[in-house]
């Protein structure tokens, strides 16, 4: 487990199960993980609070993820965003790249596809194995 490097997440997303294993492991690799259930929930937290990272689900009520991204990008130009979703596609793959995603991934999120994302971001982390 990494210690020393602090890097902060959100992850948003309707499923409960979801932003709790995600928050769990990222948490256990030294991240700091703060976790809400929808875009709007998200745009509250982070007018009170930054993160290097937000990790979003696309399909979520009151504000989907492609809302979501698409405000951010207009508050929040520097925060890195990585998209999954159950239900993508092509289109929905070409929208999230083309509003500045860094990555696109599908549900369930694959932990070695996770991780090698995460590499890339945070090249000074330490990932433990998985």
């Amino acid at each position: 487990m990494a210690r020393g490097v602090s890097k902060s997440i959100l992850v948003v997303d309707d499923e409960e199960n979801a932003r709790i294993g995600l928050s769990k492991l990222l948490s256990q690799e030294g991240f700091e993980v703060e976790a809400v259930a929808n875009g709007a929930e998200a745009l509250e937290f982070l007018s009170r609070k930054r993160v290097n990272l937000v990790i979003t689900d696309i399909n979520m009520p009151q504000m989907n993820g492609m809302a979501f991204l698409r405000e951010l990008n207009v508050q929040y130009p520097s925060v890195q965003v990585i998209m999954m979703t159950a239900y993508g596609g092509v289109e929905s793959y070409l929208e999230a790249m083309n509003l500045g995603a860094f990555e696109y991934l599908n549900k369930p999120v694959r932990l070695d596809e996770l991780k090698s994302v995460m590499k890339k971001l945070f090249p000074d982390q330490l990932m433990a194995s998985y």
